[in-house]
């Protein structure tokens, strides 16, 4: 089967790290693959090397050049399905395939990994309703696209997954050493996008009940964003600069999540969290808030703790708890480390994205 991937983004978050394994995964399994990437983008930089490509985004959600650019691609190409994986590209597919006229079309595959609601303008409602189906990265998210109109048997549900033995090769970074944090300083990591809905301000007010507890605590919280000066002005008005640090976006990542005691999620929203994932192939307990798909992810009580969203006593209560209890924080990393191997990961995502697409084309099969 031949597939081809759209994503436009010219950042690097955890969205465009699964467009890349997908992209890889199919290949390995003897698909052949094709990626469509920002031309200045992140992804396309990773991924140079051994997949075709196609450099190609939109300079906005409505530019009818690049769909018309990527019409006469999938003219020439032939794919047998075109997968969508942001919402830029998910227009401009559409698009490029309403222009069509040479050859069928080919049916129009969308992966959602955010927790949001569509959009109600007349563009987007357009653009939605040229899917034929959804992938859903989270059960969580399946049921928010079936609240706003998609039909159930447009929707199937493919957990996200992650490279479990890259992160088992990966070694273990000195955090203490990496952002001059005490010797001996239990330190609590967070991996993500500074935006709102990311919840980092939650984690920053929960750190004072922290420190009253477990006074040498410290506080990583790795990403960047938009959010950065209201987070440093917090960090200050709190007087934690002692306490939290916001290195901003590190490529050494992985080995960083490997060098820290603890993982807590904070968010608000969440599609599916696939920080939390490495995190638990690392070896670590987790705290994460019981919203979208991160219940999917940890198993309360066995492989990590879930509290409320909005809720620094919560969190901070449930972050004392692992600190304190050096043999709890143990088990729960084990247990995690055995739930990622076993649900979520690399070859699992792909196994349910080729079900996924046999699953479109019997039904496509039986309408014909």
């Amino acid at each position: 089967m031949f597939s081809l991937h759209i994503d436009t983004a010219r950042t690097w978050r955890g969205g465009q790290n699964q467009v890349l394994l997908t992209v890889l995964g199919l290949r390995a399994a003897g698909h052949r693959t094709m990626l469509v990437a920002h031309p200045n983008g992140e992804l396309r930089r990773r991924a140079a090397e051994g997949l075709d490509l196609l450099p190609l985004a939109p300079d906005h959600e409505l530019d009818l050049k690049a769909g018309w650019k990527l019409s006469r691609a999938l003219s020439r190409l032939t794919p047998d399905i075109v997968h969508a994986h942001d919402p830029h590209g998910v227009a401009m597919a559409s698009v490029a395939l309403s222009m069509l006229t040479s050859t069928p079309a080919p049916p129009l595959v969308v992966s959602r990994r955010v927790d949001f609601r569509l959009k109600r303008n007349s563009f987007s409602r357009w653009k939605y309703r040229q899917v034929n189906l959804f992938i859903a990265s989270s059960d969580a998210i399946r049921e928010l696209l079936i609240q706003d109109g998609v039909s159930a048997d447009q929707v199937v549900t493919v957990h996200e997954g992650i490279d479990v033995d890259r992160m088992a090769g990966t070694g273990a970074a000195n955090v203490h050493e990496a952002f001059w944090l005490p010797h001996g300083a239990p330190v609590i990591g967070n991996v993500a996008a500074l935006v709102a809905h990311k919840g980092q301000r939650h984690l920053i007010d929960a750190m004072p009940l922290v420190i009253r507890e477990v006074p040498d605590a410290r506080l990583v919280i790795l990403g960047e964003g938009e959010l950065r000066p209201q987070l440093e002005h917090q960090v200050k008005h709190l007087h934690l600069e002692k306490h939290v640090v916001l290195p901003g976006f590190r490529a050494d990542v992985l080995s960083l999540i490997k060098g820290v005691d603890l993982f807590v999620m904070s968010s608000e929203t969440e599609g599916l969290g696939t920080s939390l994932l490495d995190a638990m192939a690392a070896g670590k307990a987790c705290v994460g808030t019981r919203v979208g798909g991160i219940p999917e992810v940890i198993d309360d009580g066995s492989t990590g703790l879930l509290v409320p969203p909005h809720d620094p006593p919560a969190l901070a209560t449930a972050i004392v708890r692992l600190l304190k209890d050096t043999a709890l924080r143990a088990r729960m990393a084990e247990a995690g480390l055995a739930r990622v191997k076993a649900l979520f990961g690399v070859e699992r995502m792909v196994e349910g994205t080729l079900a996924a697409y046999a699953h479109l084309s019997h039904a496509r099969s039986a309408h014909e």
